[in-house]
């Protein structure tokens, strides 16, 4: 086992943080390639949706979160949440003892390498409006043509499991349809809720159009991790699972592609707001 300074081995968790359910996607991706790893998952439902958030506010339950996981000595945090990595990476990249993945900056890369050159990409607001995937592509390829679109009201469909009503269909429908107006070859779910979401988009648009970033961050986090000697060589792993309000609802809304096996720890903070 490698010990690290701050106590951090290669037996500490890798934690993962979003504003609900939608980060299992990517604990899903990365626990396939993974399967051995510890992992601690905190889905801050009190103050979901993340997109329609001010940065102030990002900053403060983001900072409540990494002290949780600086206390159970994770060795990795993993920004699963687009809007986190976007408005907030670069304010708070610096302050703590573990390693950050962000998922818009370690998945630009790789989108500006793609064999293409329009690219869509769904997002929150908040995302759309900080411009972080435009920036970040442009670093790699800066003629690369990168369109961005909010949807306000995906967020809520899929932590809501209402994916079947007929009104959401359309909605869905509708916000494809728009940013089909610009000609995308590709589409990116620059959301961790909207893969959720692929069965209905792909009964307007061809499958394969829509890429769900969360494959590539994944590999990304194991070869970093394997490049510093943190991979967990230990034979027993765990997971453990915090909300800040409605465990039985996240645990409920997660069926849809994690199997959450216990009901989550209700943990809230005295100074979120």
């Amino acid at each position: 086992m490698i010990t690290s300074k701050n106590n951090i081995n290669s037996n500490s968790p890798i934690a993962f943080f979003d504003s609900g359910v939608g980060g299992l996607t990517v604990l899903n991706k990365v626990k396939k390639i993974l399967p051995n790893e510890n992992y601690v998952y905190y889905g801050d439902t009190l103050h979901m949706p993340y997109g329609e958030k001010t940065k102030e506010q990002l900053i403060e339950y983001s900072d409540n979160i990494f002290k949780l996981f600086e206390d159970m000595n994770c060795k990795a945090v993993v920004m699963a949440c687009n809007t986190t990595s976007s408005v907030i990476y670069e304010d708070v990249k610096n302050r703590y003892s573990f390693k950050l993945f962000p998922i818009v900056q370690s998945v630009s890369e790789i989108l500006s390498k793609l064999p293409i050159n329009r690219l869509g990409i769904f997002a929150t607001r908040a995302t759309i409006e900080s411009n972080a995937y435009q920036r970040e592509i442009a670093k790699y390829n800066k003629n690369k043509q990168v369109f961005g679109q909010h949807c306000p009201n995906w967020v809520h469909i899929v932590e809501e499991n209402a994916l079947k009503e007929p009104k959401n269909i359309e909605i869905v429908r509708n916000d494809l349809e728009k940013m089909l107006l610009n000609n995308p070859e590709k589409i990116v779910l620059g959301c961790t809720h909207y893969p959720f979401l692929l069965e209905i988009l792909s009964q307007f648009a061809p499958k394969d159009m829509f890429i769900d970033p969360a494959e590539s961050f994944a590999q990304k986090i194991k070869d970093d991790l394997e490049k510093d000697g943190l991979l967990n060589c230990e034979k027993e792993h765990y997971e453990r699972f915090f909300v800040s309000s409605n465990p039985q609802l996240f645990q409920q809304s997660a069926k849809m592609f994690y199997d959450v096996k216990e009901t989550p720890e209700l943990l809230t903070f005295l100074n979120a707001v």
